[in-house]
């Protein structure tokens, strides 16, 4: 086995072995972070990304020894703390990640990290409560209930209570919930259309609304329905739907990843079966039926089936366009449009399809910001975290308030959120679906 510096070669990913019990097992844990831990120290690379790094190179440079075996143990957790799975050392920095002998996989090594915590000592009420995003929305989106959650949401001393009782940050926004959720919109939007399939595309999907595309961002859904009606897509939304699993398996809860999934991939698959192809407003969601659940549930044929039929929205139209497919017929231009490009869709590899199509548009101009806004759904809402968000957002926010965009927009309606409350530029926070749908004025 030759020693090389780096790799040429693209990225793969191992199945990852949460059923193994070895998985579970703390000195089996703690002996791969080390091994790990030393290798990232000897390079560094990764030292501008999230907290997870800086972290670790203080804790190895306050130590006695000064290298990863002055480091306690107990320590370990700190760093698995700052890490939220954004997937960004991996697929941009790390040179060391399969198939380089070395099989470094940070990201999945801090998941490890998470179940093994989860497994052992469980997770507060606040964690739980942040990551139970059904059962929280099914509570916030009920009549009269909805408008007493927002406004409690945007009191300022209210806020400040839920601070010291929750430990949820008195400045993070939050978002809103509907009543009129996008499931119960939807029953008006459809319309029927013959699909025609062009390329690897049906032309026929069905709409994975997500947990925050259904409560907190309706409107999105029903921008997706007009763009993709308006280009002779056939819409239908799942007809019933879990949590995709994302938050919990953030959490380190496996287990309930594997009930959410075995709640949705049945209907999924169906959907497959049926003709449709899959799409959701959320890249985080997109990535978890791509990549993730494929990776924990590599054996079983629906999960890959269902993995083989999910894209990002502008995957699909952009697929679409391929093939002489797209409206082109754009009423209204955009102007300069500012646009972060969430983590967990720059990991989908897929490449800037929103600025692809967007730039389609006449008189229309996307500049991209490709950095991590530091969201990740709880980890800007967190007390303890909150700071930590905040930094690391920094960069992304200087660069929108310079570019001074007519638009900013994000794939990620959380990111979005995020940045612009920090900005002093942006007004509204837009989903670049929904700039599509205004510049095809329908």
């Amino acid at each position: 086995m030759s020693n090389r510096e780096g790799s040429l070669e693209a990225p793969t990913r191992h199945p990852i072995e949460w059923k193994d019990p070895d998985f579970y097992n703390e000195d089996s844990l703690n002996k791969e972070l080390e091994r790990v831990f030393d290798i990232c120290h000897g390079c560094r690379r990764c030292v501008s990304l999230c907290d997870a790094f800086p972290t670790l190179f203080d804790l190895v440079d306050e130590s006695e020894t000064m290298e990863v075996d002055g480091v306690a143990k107990a320590d370990y957790g700190k760093v698995v703390d700052q890490c939220y799975l954004c997937d960004m050392c991996y697929m941009t920095k790390c040179p060391y990640v399969p198939p380089h002998e070395w099989n470094v996989d940070f990201p999945h090594l801090m998941l490890r990290g998470k179940a093994v915590r989860f497994k052992n000592h469980g997770a507060s009420f606040r964690d739980r409560t942040l990551t139970s995003t059904d059962r929280v929305a099914a509570m916030a989106t009920i009549p009269v209930i909805d408008v007493t959650v927002n406004a409690l949401n945007g009191n300022t001393a209210f806020r400040k209570v839920l601070e010291k009782s929750l430990g949820v940050h008195h400045e993070a926004p939050l978002p809103r919930y509907h009543s009129k959720t996008l499931r119960k919109r939807a029953a008006t939007l459809g319309r029927d259309i013959q699909p025609q399939a062009v390329g690897d595309t049906t032309g026929k999907v069905a709409l994975y609304a997500t947990c925050y595309g259904n409560n907190n961002t309706p409107q999105l859904g029903e921008d997706i329905y007009m763009v993709f009606q308006h280009n002779k897509i056939q819409v239908d939304i799942v007809p019933k739907e879990k949590c995709c699993g994302m938050p919990k398996m953030e959490l380190g809860d496996l287990d309930t990843v594997e009930k959410l999934k075995n709640a949705n991939i049945p209907v999924l698959a169906a959907l497959v079966d049926q003709g449709y192809d899959l799409i959701a407003p959320v890249p985080s969601c997109v990535l978890m039926y791509k990549q993730e659940l494929p990776l924990l549930f590599p054996d079983d044929p629906d999960v890959q089936k269902v993995q083989q039929a999910f894209y990002d929205p502008f995957e699909y139209l952009f697929l679409r366009h391929k093939g002489g497919a797209l409206n082109t017929d754009f009423k209204i231009p955009l102007g300069d449009i500012s646009y972060h490009v969430a983590c967990h869709l720059r990991v989908q590899n897929i490449g800037l399809k929103a600025r692809d199509v967007l730039n389609l548009v006449p008189d229309t101009k996307v500049f991209p910001v490709e950095r991590c806004s530091g969201h990740d759904g709880t980890y800007a809402v967190k007390v303890e975290t909150r700071a930590n968000s905040v930094k690391i957002a920094r960069p992304v926010v200087k660069k929108v308030d310079q570019q001074a965009a007519d638009h900013f927009a994000s794939d990620c309606p959380m990111a979005a959120s995020h940045i612009a409350n920090l900005s002093t530029t942006v007004e509204e926070p837009l989903h670049p679906i929904t700039l599509l749908r205004k510049a095809y004025g329908v």
